[in-house]
Order: C-alpha cells, then sequence, then structure tokens
C-alpha cells in the first residue's frame, strides 16, 4: 500500500501519526483530534509549507498511526513517544535531567529536609525546584540559620547518649537524646513549612505571638531567641523577595530568537521568591511558529516528574490552551491554568524571563562561534582531514592493574557534552598494560556505535605518545574509521609545553602556548582524566566497602544494600551504636551484635 492508499484509509477519529523515512527511522510524530483530516494536510498540493515541513514531507515513506479514545489520550501518547524516540523534525529538548528538590517528609516522627531529583507519591512535600543547585544549598543554608535543622541521617529516637558538635553550636537542639520533644520539634517543622510555602505573614505573626507569651511568663532569653528567629526571617526575606507576597507558585517563561536558533527561558517563583532559573538552547528552530515552539515546550518539559504550580505564564496565547491545562491539571492533581498577562506585575515577569532569554542566547551564540572558529584553527594545526566538530577523549585509570576502568568525554563545538560521557570497566585485560586497556576501551566503542548508529567521533584524543597512538590504530582500521583523526596529547618532563603525537608521524606538534586550540585539548584532556579517576576510586571505594561487609557472618546483599542506604556510608556503619544497628531495617539483634563486635576488633 503506498502513502496515499495509507491516507485515504485513516480512521476519522483522534490518534498519534508517526511519520517515517527511507530505513524506517521516525521522522516525525504528531497527534490530532481527526487523524485523516490532519495528515492529509501535510499532502494538500495547495497548501502553502515552511521549507522544513516539505523537506519532511519530502522524506516520508510510511505513516503509522495509532487510535485513541480522546484528544487528551493522544497529546499523552504523543508526549511519550517523542520523549523515546527523540524525532528530527519535532521540537526536542535536549537536557532532561530532574532539577533538584527540597523534601519534607512529613510522615516521619522527626523529619528532614533532603535533597531529591524525583517526586514520588509517599505523602511528603515537595518544594522547587532549585535550578542551579547553588540556589537550593543556598535556600537550606539559610534555613538551618534560622530553624535549628538537624543535618545528620541518624535515626532519631530521644535515646542518644551525648549530642553532637550542632548542638553545642546551637544549630540543632538535640532531639536525638531527647533535649528537644517531638511537639516541639512539630512546631519548628510547622514553621518550616510556611516559610518555604511562602507563607511568612502567618509564619511571623505566630512567632511574635509566642514571643509575647514568653515575655509576660518573664521568660525573657526564650522571648530574645524569637525575636532573633523574626528578624532574619525578616532580613532573609527582604533580601531574596523579588515579587508580592500574596503571589502564588507559578513558573515565567520567555523566549528569544535569533536565526535559526532558540532560547527559552524558565523562571521558578515559590512563594513569592525567585528560586531559579533555566534555560533551553535550541538550534535549527527555522520553519517552526512560536506557537509550535511553545506548546512543544510545555509538552516535553512538563512531561517528567516535577513540581507544577498552578499557573505557568507564557508570552503568547495558545490555540491548545485549554488541552494543555487539561493534561497539566491531570499531572498535577490540581488545577493549572496558562496565563498570557498584558499588564501589571505578570508583565513585569515575562519581560524579565524574555531579558534573561535574550542574554542567554546571546551567550550561546557567542560561545558556538568561538568553538567554531577552535574547531577550525585545530584542523590547521594538526592538519585533521576535517573540523573536528565532535571531539572524543579517553583515559584510563587503575593501581597496579586493579579495579581498571575507562572512561569517554565528548565535546562538541568546544563545549562539554556531559549526556554522552560513558565509563567502561576493563573486562579481558589482567595486570597493568595501559595500552591494551586502551584497546580494548576503543574497541567497545567503536562496536557500540557500528550496532547502535549514532554521531561518530571526528577526533579521538587520548592521553599519552607514541605508545597509545600505536596500541589503538588498528583499532579504527579495523573499525573502518577512515575519516576520523586520532591524536596523543602528551607533555615532557621538565617542559610547559603540550604536543601532539600523529600516527605514522616519528616527530610530534608542539602546540602554541596560550592558543585557543591547545586550551581545548587540554581541557578535553583533563576531563577524561577526571571522569577516569572519580570513576576508579568509586569502583575501588565500592569493593573495599562490600569486602569488609562481606567478612561478618550473617550480612548478604539485601542486608548491605539496606544498611548502606540507612546510614549513607561505611564509616557511619562503623560509628552506629549496637541499638541503632538493631533498629536498623533487615537487621536483628544477633546479626547487629557481630556486625558491632567485629568493627569494634577492626
Amino acid at each position: 500500500m503506498d502513502i496515499q492508499q495509507k491516507i485515504e484509509a485513516l480512521p476519522k477519529c483522534p490518534g498519534v501519526y508517526l511519520m517515517r523515512g527511507q530505513k524506517g527511522g521516525i521522522l516525525y510524530i504528531g497527534k490530532a483530534k481527526v487523524l485523516s483530516s490532519r495528515v492529509r494536510s501535510y499532502f494538500h498540493s495547495g497548501r502553502e509549507q515552511s521549507p522544513k515541513i516539505r523537506s519532511m514531507v519530502s522524506q516520508v515513506v510510511d505513516i503509522e498511526t495509532m487510535v485513541t479514545g480522546s484528544e487528551l489520550e493522544a497529546l499523552i501518547l504523543e508526549n511519550n513517544l517523542i520523549k523515546k524516540h527523540r524525532p528530527r523534525y519535532n521540537v526536542v529538548l535536549r537536557d532532561d535531567k530532574n532539577y533538584p528538590l527540597l523534601r519534607l517528609p512529613i510522615g516521619d516522627d522527626f523529619p528532614r529536609l533532603e535533597i531529591v531529583r524525583r517526586i514520588k507519591k509517599d505523602g511528603a512535600l515537595y518544594f522547587g525546584p532549585y535550578v542551579p543547585a547553588g540556589g537550593l544549598h543556598e535556600m537550606l543554608r539559610l534555613l538551618r540559620r534560622i530553624f535549628p535543622l538537624p543535618n545528620c541521617s541518624i535515626v532519631i529516637d530521644g535515646t542518644a547518649d551525648r549530642a553532637c558538635i550542632e548542638f553545642e553550636i546551637k544549630r540543632c537542639l538535640a532531639p536525638c537524646t531527647g533535649n528537644q520533644s517531638k511537639e516541639d520539634y512539630g512546631r519548628m517543622i510547622d514553621q518550616v513549612r510556611l516559610f518555604l510555602e511562602g507563607r511568612d505573614k502567618i509564619l511571623v505573626k505566630a512567632l511574635r505571638k509566642r514571643m509575647q507569651q514568653r515575655s509576660d511568663n518573664l521568660d525573657y532569653e526564650a522571648a530574645g531567641q524569637i525575636r532573633d528567629q523574626v528578624m532574619k526571617i525578616e532580613r532573609a526575606l527582604e533580601r531574596q523577595r523579588v515579587t508580592s507576597v500574596g503571589m502564588e507558585d507559578r513558573d515565567v517563561i520567555g523566549f528569544s530568537r535569533k536565526e535559526t536558533s532558540v532560547d527559552i527561558q524558565v523562571l521558578f517563583i515559590r512563594g513569592g521568591m525567585l528560586v531559579g532559573r533555566k534555560d533551553f538552547f535550541l538550534e535549527h528552530m527555522a520553519g517552526i511558529s512560536d506557537e509550535e515552539l511553545c506548546t512543544g515546550f510545555l509538552q516535553q518539559f512538563y512531561n517528567k516528574e516535577g513540581v507544577i504550580p498552578k499557573k505557568i505564564m507564557l508570552p503568547l496565547l495558545l490555540g491548545e490552551r485549554v488541552l494543555l491545562e487539561k493534561w497539566l491539571s491531570g499531572r498535577r492533581g490540581g488545577l493549572v491554568r496558562l496565563l498570557s498577562p498584558t499588564r501589571g506585575k505578570g508583565l513585569a515577569l515575562l519581560r524579565l524571563a524574555q531579558e534573561n532569554a535574550e542574554s542567554s542566547l546571546d551567550g550561546h551564540l557567542k560561545l558556538r562561534a568561538g568553538g567554531v572558529a577552535k574547531m577550525e584553527l585545530l584542523q590547521e594545526l594538526l592538519r585533521l582531514k576535517r573540523s573536528p566538530y565532535r571531539i572524543e577523549g579517553y583515559d584510563i585509570s587503575n593501581i597496579m592493574g586493579t579495579s581498571a576502568v575507562g572512561s569517554m568525554v565528548v565535546f562538541e563545538r568546544g563545549k562539554a557534552k556531559k549526556s554522552d560521557y560513558r565509563h567502561f570497566r576493563i573486562k579481558t585485560v589482567e595486570g597493568a598494560n595501559d595500552f591494551a586497556m586502551m584497546a580494548e576501551v576503543l574497541s567497545r566503542r567503536m562496536a557500540i556505535l557500528k550496532e547502535k548508529p549514532g554521531t561518530p567521533p571526528d577526533l579521538i584524543l587520548i592521553d599519552g605518545g607514541k605508545g597509545q597512538i600505536s596500541a589503538v590504530g588498528s583499532v579504527l582500521d579495523q573499525f573502518h574509521l577512515g575519516s576520523c583523526d586520532l591524536i596523543g596529547l602528551a607533555k615532557e618532563k621538565g617542559d610547559r609545553g603540550e604536543r601532539v603525537y600523529l600516527p605514522g608521524e616519528s616527530n610530534p606538534i608542539e602546540l602554541p602556548l596560550g592558543s585557543p586550540a591547545t586550551h581545548l585539548l587540554m581541557q578535553v584532556r583533563d576531563e577524561a582524566h577526571r571522569f577516569a579517576v572519580s570513576y576508579h576510586r568509586k569502583v575501588r571505594g565500592k569493593k573495599m566497602l562490600n569486602s569488609r561487609l562481606q567478612e561478618v557472618e550473617g550480612i548478604g546483599k539485601l542486608r548491605r544494600t539496606a544498611l548502606l542506604k540507612n546510614f549513607g556510608s561505611l564509616a557511619k556503619i562503623e560509628a552506629a551504636t549496637l541499638e541503632a544497628l538493631e533498629k536498623a531495617p533487615k537487621m536483628n539483634r544477633k546479626v547487629a551484635k557481630i556486625l558491632f563486635e567485629s568493627f569494634k576488633k577492626q
């Protein structure tokens, strides 16, 4: 059945359509209220279309459809399919990380704040997101200056023998020893919650009332402590609040376009405070309208786990606003409204988001221009076959051959692309043979590239000289990567300069000091080294940790995992009391005693 016949046979109901190219790859995924009408519109000869749509339609060889019960179901299915397949002609966000949040498990007897990146339906309260993560740590420091929250992971049951240094410096009231009652702790958590929810007027009013009560009872020391707490809260909010106190939680979205590039900026406002912002830089956006861009962004950004606020402010009204509000409300579990204010504080916030987007876009374009210049300089300096748009750097880390690992880091246009970084555990090489280890890592990387076609490297950089180059040169020949350049970067002892070794050439190229191209190669090499060493430490530490716990009778994999999850590290397990070990998940009195005594002997 050819394309035209498939179009004629399409159902007249809601659903999702997938347009496929020559090799079966998905070019575009869309949804429709009426599948037959929507798909037919792409192939209507009289319709004026953008160059991008014309290019896509010319490549379509097959159309697959999935029928759904409603347009909302079609929207949900479309979002999930785009996230899975990332089609070339859809608006696709490259940043799919989960953003840091503050979790407050109010169901616990003594709840403590913790940093998480995923929301669970566990009855806990979640606040945020805080982007960048530095904003989250700043908020935690602020909270701990105002409220004496415990900053430990021990079990709080009021039976601890003595308090830690945090109690001595008045940063914790030692509920672990029974010094702070459960009721008093609960009142403090209520205050923390009011602060994070932006209801500081209620919080300050309640604190002032308590201060007056303590003063009336002649407890002037306690009244003075509450007074100092109120002053800290007012000073902090005076510095951090950017909007009116009464403003609800909301996300503000602005964007800026230049040529074919777009920057989308999201401001996260919680309780009247700007707690974070995030920008997304998108390229090749020619032919995509502002409405399509904004709709696609909303669908993908809010399709992952996260805190969806009651209000989302946009720079334009969307044709699918009602459908999107219905979908967002379902994900949030409460009403969500999409707003496009034209005056007042709402308009001021939209302008702030747009100004941030314009500034970020200029920065990205300057970086890209600088990256292109570095690539051209590298190509000329090292006599490369082509401009090294994608550079992959490799390194090995081990101690006398033990716990050996390899790393791969990726730079595109001179900028690190951390989503493509990879770790390798050395499997086939025994003993300290870095040459063979590097050959194994390259072989496995090239095999993966052959099985799952992706973006091949233009330049492979390894840390080393002639020996390393000789060891891996045959690997590239084996996989027929003749278009890819290979170099080794090394520094001679007692010399400040860097030298580049090329396959088949005895004399290295000495790189000019201070050159942007030299800095880029050193950055790739150093990043590969850092990534390898950090993974090696992790593997070695896990191996040592497992061996220490495995030596103890009665500690199997399940108990080992439960202990680490409960205490956080081997050092904290070693420092735990016998009572704390007994109360830990998966433990009993007998095994806890054996573990406790084994650590005492060690």
